[in-house]
């Protein structure tokens, strides 16, 4: 309440001051109008006026103080309301003064009303001014106290930081120190695995590792020639000996656990391989013990390796056929020329079928590549037998793959790699390489077979890669020169074959036949053969060797083929045969090969000449005449041409007569000919669509001078009537 009246009284107050300070001004302004003249003059006179710094040469600031000023008061609202309605000035003016001298009367009373209220609003603000300065004074010692407190603060902080700084070096030397002291000392748990607990059990290779570090970090303190080390050297020595003779023993147990019959050699490494890190302490620590661990597995695993290889490659050999080719078993050699002593029949050998034909063989390089070794008792007891390049394949699986365990393990267990690694596994399974190799030369120098051959380079090739996809580069150089002796055997064997064709005498032969030649059938198949498994690692020196053999080949035939009569007869002859091999290439491989485009530009160019060969016993006259004709009518001579009018007569009237018959005799010598019906009706549609050609011209030469109104062009057999007529002829074969 006393605060709401208070703020009465302070509203009622300062309007009654404001509205007496308005009155007063508009006295002051306006003047008072019951004044005389006479009392003017009195203020005037009594006013000390100095006009001496008045400037009165400045006409342009007072007009534009007096325009100012006229125009503020047009702008205001009571006289602009006073001049819009007319009312005259001087008594608006007295009626003004009028209300303001009332209203200040009022406030005059209004004030005297109040005094009591403003005497008690004064004495309140001078309370608050006591108060507000006690509590200035209060500030300002708070303000003091402050600025002594964060004098306090500044010293704290730094008093802090200091010994935090003391505090960080003393944990950091007591870091150091705590950690030197735990890697200098030896604890009692280490002493007792190391000297009772088996070298089998996990809690030894843990306590060993704690060992090999606190040996390494000792060493490395007695260089800086700290003095704690002498406390601690003679109980990690005692230590030291007390594991490298356990590790040792144990690393010998288990090469020598190779040594015993039947045993999987692969047991005792993976052995090794979990506690690798007992030849790495071994290594580090004693050299000549990790020396003489490493020489008694070289020669332990060397022998082990060497016997079993021995052993392996004499067990598989026994399944190989029994009847292997042999010098007689060429391509240009006759059956006929085997034959045994007391018998004038051939011997012929029961596989001799696959030595030129791939057939099967070549699953050796797709499904049985990385199929389990052969497992010799077991392949015995079934009574298999299988050709050299199974066998070989499984010797050389066995061995890639137990040349890459072998050499991961050197590599692993041994810490060694590069030329080190090598050159161990070099010292490992030399002798075993040299052994295999050794045994496989001694059989590829007089194997005949070279399709078997040419597997068995070609298994060497994809075991390459294999091994280069497991990053063994171990037997790089035993597969080049592997490969570089059957490589030579493979050219060699070749090259007899094609001395063989050579040396084949035609005038031998005996009675001719339009069949193809045996040769050409185990050429066919020989290149087929080759030419598919050189698809996926092609070699160039493969590709001359078989351009080379098939143009003996060509040679061969083309011998043969002059031998009958008729020309029409060797073109038969060599469509037969350039046939056969053609669709055995397109049988047997994949892709077009330079063989099969070589074979099949000369099949069409035999197959051309044999086109015209067989159309001219029939159809002779024509053809010649047409020739001619064209010849004629490209050099203009119209009037030679003229004199062969009797000529075109009667060709036009014997193919009238004759066509369809000679067309059946066609269709039959082909269908006697040619021992592929398909081929057979390739050719004779050839022949027949070669004379719709021919007949076309003649009737084109007819349509020209001077024959282009003679009257036998009426007897011309429409050209549809004799495509109507070929097409009868494509469902012969």
């Amino acid at each position: 309440m006393e605060l709401a009246t208070d703020s009465l009284l302070n509203n009622a107050a300062s309007s009654s001051i404001r509205a007496a300070a308005a009155a007063s001004g508009v006295r002051e302004r306006n003047g008072n109008p019951f004044e005389s003249e006479n009392d003017h003059e009195e203020d005037t006179d009594s006013l000390d006026l100095n006009f001496e710094n008045l400037d009165l040469t400045c006409e342009d600031l007072i007009l534009e103080d007096l325009d100012e000023n006229i125009q503020e008061n047009l702008e205001d609202s009571l006289v602009r309301e006073a001049l819009d309605s007319g009312v005259d000035l001087g008594s608006y003016s007295r009626q003004i003064e009028t209300d303001l001298v009332e209203l200040e009367s009022s406030a005059i009373k209004d004030y005297i009303s109040e005094a009591t209220n403003i005497c008690k609003l004064h004495k309140q603000i001078q309370q608050c001014d006591d108060i507000l300065l006690r509590m200035e004074g209060m500030l300002d010692g708070f303000q003091k106290d402050l600025g002594s407190i964060s004098s306090e603060i500044q010293s704290l902080q730094a008093q802090s930081i200091s010994m935090n700084i003391r505090l960080k070096n003393r944990q950091s030397v007591r870091g150091e120190l705590s950690q030197f002291v735990d890697e200098m000392a030896v604890p009692e748990a280490l002493i007792q695995h190391i000297l009772d607990t088996p070298v089998s059990e996990r809690k030894f290779l843990e306590q060993l590792h704690e060992l090999s570090h606190k040996i390494n970090f000792v060493k490395e303190q007695s260089f800086k020639e700290a003095y704690s080390t002498k406390d601690v050297m003679d109980i990690l020595e005692k230590l030291k000996i007390k594991a490298m003779s356990k590790v040792r023993e144990f690393l010998l147990q288990k090469i020598y656990s190779f040594k015993k019959p039947l045993s999987n050699y692969q047991v005792p490494q993976t052995a090794m391989l979990k506690v690798r890190f007992f030849f790495e302490f071994l290594l580090s620590h004693e050299r000549s013990i990790a020396k003489e661990i490493r020489d008694e597995y070289v020669d332990t695993v060397s022998k082990v390796y060497f016997s079993y290889f021995k052993t392996y490659i004499r067990r598989v050999m026994r399944l190989q056929f029994e009847e292997l080719p042999d010098k007689y078993d060429l391509m240009g050699l006759d059956d006929n020329a085997r034959r045994g002593f007391f018998s004038s029949k051939p011997t012929v050998s029961k596989n001799k079928s696959a030595i030129f034909s791939l057939g099967n063989r070549g699953d050796v390089l797709n499904d049985q590549l990385e199929a389990p070794a052969l497992v010799p008792h077991a392949a015995q007891k079934g009574e298999s037998r299988y050709t050299y390049e199974q066998l070989f394949r499984s010797i050389m699986f066995a061995l890639m793959d137990n040349c890459c365990r072998e050499y991961l393990f050197l590599s692993d267990f041994f810490l060694v790699s590069g030329t080190a690694a090598q050159d161990l596994f070099q010292a490992v399974m030399g002798k075993t390489l040299d052994l295999v190799k050794k045994d496989v030369t001694a059989y590829i120098q007089e194997s005949y077979d070279a399709i078997g051959n040419f597997l068995s380079l070609h298994v060497i090739y994809r075991y390459q890669v294999i091994m280069h996809k497991r990053q063994v580069p171990a037997l790089d150089r035993y597969w080049d020169g592997l490969s570089k002796v059957l490589w030579t055997r493979f050219h060699y064997v070749l090259d007899l074959n094609i001395q063989s064709i050579l040396d084949c005498d035609v005038s031998k032969i005996g009675a001719l036949d339009l069949r193809p030649h045996y040769i050409t059938r185990r050429f066919s198949e020989f290149c087929a053969g080759v030419v598919s498994i050189n698809e996926n690692f092609c070699d160039e020196r493969v590709t001359q060797l078989l351009a080379q053999l098939q143009g003996v080949v060509d040679g061969f035939l083309n011998r043969i083929a002059k031998e009958f009569n008729s020309r029409k007869d060797q073109l038969v002859f060599m469509i037969n045969n350039y046939d056969l091999m053609l669709s055995i290439m397109t049988e047997r491989c994949r892709e077009e090969s330079k063989e099969s485009e070589t074979m099949n530009r000369i099949l069409n160019e035999k197959i051309t000449e044999f086109v015209e060969e067989i159309l001219a016993p029939h159809f002779g006259p024509l053809i010649a005449f047409v020739k001619d004709a064209e010849g004629l009518l490209q050099r203009n001579e119209i009037e030679a041409l003229k004199r062969e009018e009797d000529k075109v007569v009667q060709l036009v009237k014997s193919f009238a007569n004759e066509w369809r018959r000679k067309m059946e005799l066609i269709n039959s010598e082909c269908m006697k000919s040619f021992t592929n019906f398909k081929n057979g009706t390739h050719i004779l549609q050839g022949a027949l669509t070669q004379l719709i050609q021919y007949y076309h011209r003649f009737q084109k030469i007819l349509s020209q001078a001077p024959f282009k109104n003679h009257p036998i062009r009426s007897e011309l057999i429409n050209i549809h009537h004799v495509m109507v007529e070929v097409k009868k002829f494509k469902q012969t074969f």
